[in-house]
């Protein structure tokens, strides 16, 4: 075992003993812990056995890791872990925090779940560069957060306009988890050429603007940010009342711009988040090109995002060739990957994937409620809507089957519980008429809920087992009444210890518990996800008993400081205790912020 001398400190592997020690005598332990975690199933995130261990803990950082006891009375806090796992904090590296962040520094959303660090900036969307209505109406729409609660926080809070002033900020906040980020394209497209040229097609950024985005993206990977997030799927579209329904700057932008920027990325050796066009297909060919290391470096590309989805049953293994193809050729590529069923819940006509059609586009399009009424009731709009429904063959991430919809609340309370297919069979009209008029009808009050992929386990285990595969994609602070997997990488551990209780292991759980933590943290170049000595101590004691439970279950919570209820899950008896930076942000599932106390743990966290 090769360890590394780190100024006075000296690290001494002795009789399955590891120690971290200030002292220069071996025979004896003369130091002090913080806190002793006894007794657990001790996994490094390396991947490698786990085994039972006691942990110490001194100063933020791991200080001892030994089989042999050790004398409670050696240490300030003792933590009784026996029939617990104690692993790394967990990584969850696709979030949208970046504006709850500001007010709601805690994030104790994630904390709850063992999330010890959460990475922001995803989808071209950091809230950095652009002004303040600016960088509101770029997010609020797209994540679905309300924009009358965005902003006033951004014009109240917003003094940064540079990646290291946003640093400065962070670090200033009593944060619960750790931060990392990446400079979004969107944000820095409009800091740079303004919302309105940043969203018109026929407007190329001139050479001073080019220059100045490349200055953004420069001090971003100079301040340790992980990389540059873009975005060419259309459907997400700006917000507010000067380019309402245009798709994110970002989209605007030709290859040559995001090239250019790429340079910057792979001279750092850091990562390119990006999201392809689904409507194009082989607009995917670009992020390859980029990525494969052939007559130049390869640049860490990973994409939104492999699934299996209803709709487009081939997509998995097309997206799977993709991956093999650039990795093949000296690429560095990772698709994301959902460990878990795709679920969207929807109020009325509002749902995001309506946004691939035409005529669904044309509705989402409208703000006023009486204006979109009139179009839903226009017999010329429902037979395009029909005739957009009836399409199978057409790119498409939804799988345009209302029989596959349930209907989970209505003022009308005899449709709950029945899919639009049944209503509309009993009243003998065509399902889109049906769904159409419940629309009209009720709005925003109709409720309903489907699947659209990785439906199928057997499917979603290759996924997940598939080296290529990131596991992320939990979309955290965002669609707050929609879709975000807070427990993600509890569902990920759910997934496979199933699979292994069934005698069928996908993979075993120590590579799970390294697939959540020291894989992500180590191809993103960052100081996590590993509790060996010398490690930042971000650590999570979970009991394994709590599994035999449904973690796809849903329940209402508050999102503090915005005066909102959110979708979010809750897991009791599950994750038991989370430590940040060496200090307890869970005890006994109980959140030190219900408590009254401010976290206040993390910091940010720069690229290596």
């Amino acid at each position: 075992m090769q360890l590394s001398l780190n100024d006075k400190k000296c690290c001494f592997v002795r009789d399955n003993l590891i120690t971290l020690s200030g002292k220069s005598q071996v025979g004896e332990l003369e130091m002090k812990y913080d806190i002793i975690i006894k007794g657990g199933r001790y996994f490094d995130g390396s991947g490698e056995s786990s085994s039972l261990q006691n942990v110490a803990i001194k100063d933020g950082k791991i200080a001892l890791v030994t089989a042999k006891n050790i004398d409670q009375a050696d240490s300030k806090e003792l933590i009784d872990a026996q029939g617990q796992w104690v692993t790394p904090g967990f990584l969850d590296t696709h979030t949208h925090y970046d504006s709850e962040l500001i007010v709601s520094p805690g994030l104790s959303e994630s904390v709850r779940h063992g999330v010890t660090t959460v990475l922001v900036g995803s989808c071209s969307l950091s809230m950095i560069c652009s002004d303040t209505e600016d960088a509101s109406d770029i997010f609020t729409r797209v994540e679905t957060v309300p924009r009358e609660k965005v902003l006033p926080i951004l014009q109240k809070y917003k003094t940064w306009s540079t990646p290291k002033d946003w640093v400065k900020f962070i670090k200033k906040q009593p944060m619960g988890p750790n931060v990392i980020s990446f400079l979004g394209h969107s944000d820095m497209r409009v800091g740079s050429m303004g919302l309105q040229r940043a969203t018109d097609l026929n407007i190329v950024p001139s050479e001073s603007e080019m220059q100045s985005m490349e200055g953004a993206l420069k001090e971003a990977l100079d301040e340790g940010f992980l990389g540059l997030s873009t975005m060419c799927l259309k459907w997400d579209k700006v917000d507010g009342d000067r380019e309402w329904s245009k798709s994110l700057p970002s989209t605007y932008a030709k290859w040559k711009e995001v090239s250019r920027l790429n340079k910057l990325v792979r001279q750092y050796d850091r990562v390119h988040q990006g999201a392809p066009n689904a409507a194009a297909a082989l607009q995917i060919n670009q992020y390859m090109r980029e990525s494969m290391g052939i007559f130049k470096k390869r640049l860490k590309t990973t994409l939104i995002s492999r699934m299996d989805l209803k709709g487009s049953v081939f997509l998995s293994k097309i997206t799977n060739m993709a991956a093999k193809v650039t990795n093949f050729f000296n690429g560095d590529f990772r698709w994301q990957v959902l460990p878990t069923p795709f679920t969207v819940y929807a109020d009325g006509i509002d749902v995001v994937f309506f946004e691939e059609f035409g005529a669904g586009e044309l509705a989402l399009d409208l703000k006023d409620a009486v204006e979109r009424n009139n179009l839903l009731q226009d017999e010329k709009y429902r037979r395009d809507f029909r005739k957009f429904y009836g399409e199978k063959l057409s790119p498409r991430v939804w799988q345009r089957d209302f029989s596959d919809a349930i209907i989970l609340d209505c003022p009308d309370q005899s449709l709950v519980g029945k899919n639009f297919a049944e209503v509309a069979q009993h009243h003998n009209v065509h399902v889109v008429d049906l769904f159409l008029d419940l629309v009209v009808e009720h709005g925003k009050k109709l409720r309903w809920v489907t699947t659209v992929g990785n439906h199928r386990k057997h499917v979603l285990k290759d996924m997940v087992k598939d080296q290529k595969s990131l596991i992320t994609f939990s979309d955290a602070g965002a669609h707050i009444r929609n879709m975000a997997f807070y427990n993600l990488p509890l569902r990920m551990l759910k997934l496979v210890n199933e699979s292994i209780e069934e005698g069928e292991p996908m993979m075993s759980i120590e590579k799970a518990v390294w697939r959540m933590t020291g894989d992500q943290a180590d191809w993103f170049g960052i100081d996590a996800g590993h509790i060996r000595v010398g490690d930042r101590a971000d650590v999570v004691i979970l009991d394994p008993k709590g599994f035999n439970q449904n973690l796809e279950d849903v329940h209402w919570g508050e999102m503090e400081n915005f005066g909102l209820q959110r979708l979010v899950n809750r897991n009791p008896g599950l994750v038991k205790y989370v430590l940040i930076n060496g200090k307890i942000a869970v005890e006994n599932e109980i959140l030190r912020s219900e408590l009254g106390q401010a976290l206040g743990f993390g910091t940010f966290l720069p690229a290596r």
